[in-house]
């Protein structure tokens, strides 16, 4: 059975920090493409970084510089490191697992606050 389960979100004031993980199992991880993606109130979900099978990363613009995305493959896990957060950021934040051709397992989500 597959399951990816995010933790580590809350309430932090701007300009804070906060390290999210996802714990992934059911599936060979190593193999897997791993990405978050944020949904904030009213808005489309969105990516905010990704992380390859070798370790490339690519971000959105608009946490590049602030936000780092890594993973453990030993330890099945995937992890945000979001540094000098925003109002902003305010969003779920979901982990994905995805590999060619079509499959994508999502995460059930944890919340980030951003606010003073």
């Amino acid at each position: 059975q597959v399951q990816l389960v995010e933790s580590g979100g809350g309430l932090v004031q701007p300009g804070g920090s906060l390290r999210l993980s996802c714990a992934a199992s059911g599936f060979t991880f190593s193999s897997y493409m791993m990405s978050w993606y944020r949904q904030g109130p009213g808005k489309l979900r969105e990516l905010v970084a990704a992380i390859n099978t070798v370790g490339g990363s690519n971000y959105a613009a608009s946490v590049k510089g602030r936000f780092t995305i890594s993973r453990d493959n030993a330890e099945n896990t995937v992890y945000l490191q979001m540094n000098s957060l925003k109002p902003e950021d305010t969003a779920v934040y979901y982990c994905k697992a995805s590999i060619l051709p079509r499959v994508n397992y999502w995460g059930q989500g944890t919340q980030v606050t951003v606010s003073s």
